[in-house]
């Protein structure tokens, strides 16, 4: 999980697959904003059989991130 500025300031928090290696399916959600409500709702459309599969996390030290992730 990461946050990014794509243009004028607009952040995003990206959630990505590291074992895909840059290929497909490496970008798994990409989201305007970072308030984590907005992250949450669209995290909880993946559907959980897909979510539980996650073994690791990695992430920034931001105050959202922690709150998505607990």
């Amino acid at each position: 999980m990461d946050e990014t500025s794509l243009s004028n300031g607009e952040l995003y928090t990206i959630l990505t697959n590291k074992a895909a290696k840059g290929r497909k399916g490496t970008i798994v959600a990409m989201v305007a904003g970072t308030k984590a409500e907005t992250v949450i709702a669209i995290i909880e459309k993946i559907p959980l059989k897909q979510r539980n599969l996650v073994t690791e996390i990695t992430r920034i030290k931001s105050k959202c991130c922690g709150e998505i992730l607990n």
